[in-house]
């Protein structure tokens, strides 16, 4: 999806004979998606990448589905799920189907003794809450409040924080996380009506070669799985790169919002779109202009997918008692809209300052053991008018 990028040392061809100092040779590899049909990038690696000591026993790592169907509004309080100091163990799936897990993550510390590939999913790491550093094969990615880090499958790395308070919002696609063709040129380029740019893409930078030998240990996901891997050599060991397929980092505050004379739809909010959803970006924008607009959305029926909406950081014109992390949930089905007194509390009002992260999905969302733990049952009464403000 990214652009062509180019780290390190690479030959002057493809496939061709590229010798160390000693005169042995790199070793090349593809990685590639979709076969070899789509992106792809070349790696020269010190060592073979197949140089594995041992396989550990794979242990289940899969959610646990508490509600399969469902039909009612649902909102959850995200900052409940409780700080936990393995990176990987804090990651909580709430929300899944077969296309898309959205997992909650409070990390205290990073993956300082092991690394990890999803060989399942793409990522995307929203981060709420803290910095650090994503190192992988291809270079370092530094990190901080509101940025997206966009991790193919099937990529290695590393991630380090600066401190113990973490947030992370995260979506695991089971399909090639995109930039939306509307965006796009037939030839790759993001347009000129597009939200972002080239320019805002983050790739990775500081190409750190390691040629140590030892035992390295690398965590891998693959169908729910988590399985032990012994690498001989250090996992970081490229020498140099070259194509678009690799991680990089977008920030939501370099999103430019899309306004108009009268309220505009939620796809004008579109940032990445994969198989069956699309990930979008609320930033702080003008209202609509029309002398007689109404700035909060009209009510609407999802008839054809669930709405999930994750609340970062402002003020929302059109919920009540809205709090940072929040997750809502609006199923296909039945229609939502905004609260009592919100929509005549609108008029007039310039601009919002909200930001937020909005999952639509095609296929309906289930219900996991620790959505149900984090649940704010109330919400589905929210728009009565003897609702609390």
């Amino acid at each position: 999806m990214p652009f062509y990028h180019t780290l390190g040392q690479i030959p002057h061809k493809r496939h061709t004979q590229f010798r160390k100092p000693d005169g042995g040779l790199y070793a090349e590899q593809l990685f590639s998606t979709e076969g070899f049909s789509s992106d792809s990038s070349l790696l020269y690696h010190v060592y073979a990448p197949t140089d594995i000591l041992q396989v550990g026993e794979p242990y289940s790592v899969s959610p646990e589905v508490a509600e399969e169907k469902m039909l009612k509004h649902r909102s959850f309080q995200g900052f409940r799920v409780a700080p936990e100091k393995d990176y990987l163990t804090s990651r909580k799936a709430v929300l899944v189907n077969n296309d898309v897990h959205v997992v909650l993550a409070a990390p205290q510390a990073g993956t300082a003794d092991y690394y990890f590939k999803n060989a399942d999913a793409d990522e995307v790491i929203f981060v709420h809450k803290g910095s650090g550093v994503l190192q992988t094969p291809y270079g370092s990615l530094t990190f901080g409040y509101g940025d997206y880090l966009v991790i193919p499958r099937g990529t290695i790395y590393q991630i380090r924080f600066d401190g113990p308070d973490n947030r992370l919002f995260i979506v695991e696609s089971f399909s090639p996380i995109r930039f939306p063709k509307k965006y796009l040129s037939p030839f790759g380029q993001l347009l000129e009506h597009s939200p972002y740019c080239e320019r805002d893409i983050r790739a990775p930078k500081d190409l750190e070669t390691h040629s140590e030998k030892g035992d390295f240990l690398m965590l891998i996901k693959k169908q729910g799985q988590l399985y032990t891997f012994h690498y001989g050599h250090h996992p970081f060991d490229v020498i140099g790169w070259d194509g678009c397929c690799y991680p990089f980092a977008f920030s939501i505050h370099d999103f430019e919002p899309i306004t108009g004379r009268v309220h505009q739809p939620p796809p004008v909010h579109l940032t990445f779109e994969a198989r069956n959803f699309v990930i979008c970006s609320f930033v702080p924008r003008l209202f609509d202009y029309h002398p007689e607009s109404i700035p909060a959305p009209y009510n609407h029926s999802n008839i054809d997918s669930d709405e999930l909406l994750y609340y970062v950081d402002g003020d929302f014109m059109s919920r009540k008692n809205v709090t940072r992390g929040q997750i809502t949930l609006h199923p296909g089905g039945i229609p939502h809209g905004p609260h009592p007194g919100s929509v005549e509390k609108s008029i007039g009002a310039r601009e919002t300052k909200e930001l937020a992260v909005m999952v639509d999905t095609f296929h309906p969302l289930k219900l996991t053991k620790t959505a149900l733990e984090i649940e704010d049952p109330a919400y589905i009464t929210s728009w009565l008018d003897r609702h609390p403000v």
